[in-house]
């Protein structure tokens, strides 16, 4: 049975995510602990995003501080590293085909009952 963590973040993501990440940021002094793999750390932001987990009840296995990972997250918010990797998915499933942006023109039974358009693109009748 395969876990969570014998494969954590797919190769293919990875490959993604490398694309869109900052460059770590180097420590002219030297010294001081070793930077958290960006791998696991983001991992650990999946395992969050996509469980009812919170910062602080992330296990160890992760091989960072919950403190670690949320500055992490942060980090990579600022940068919009979330909104680019979206935008490469976007365009490589648009690319391939994968992706179909038309609308469904089936009136929403509930729009019908509360007396608005059933097609979300149609305006409101004037008052």
């Amino acid at each position: 049975m395969t876990t969570f963590m014998d494969r954590p973040v797919p190769d293919e993501l990875w490959e993604l995510f490398q694309r869109v990440v900052p460059p770590s940021p180097t420590r002219p002094q030297g010294g001081g602990r070793r930077r958290a793999d960006d791998r696991l750390i983001l991992a650990a932001i999946i395992f969050v995003a996509t469980t009812s987990c919170t910062w602080r009840q992330l296990a160890p296995v992760f091989g960072a501080s919950w403190q670690t990972v949320h500055r992490r997250f942060a980090e990579w918010s600022a940068a919009r590293v979330w909104a680019k990797l979206c935008r490469i998915l976007l365009d490589d499933l648009g690319s391939r085909g994968e992706l179909n942006w038309s609308r469904s023109r089936q009136p929403s039974l509930g729009a019908a009952r509360a007396g608005r358009p059933a097609d979300p693109l149609t305006p409101w009748p004037a008052a």
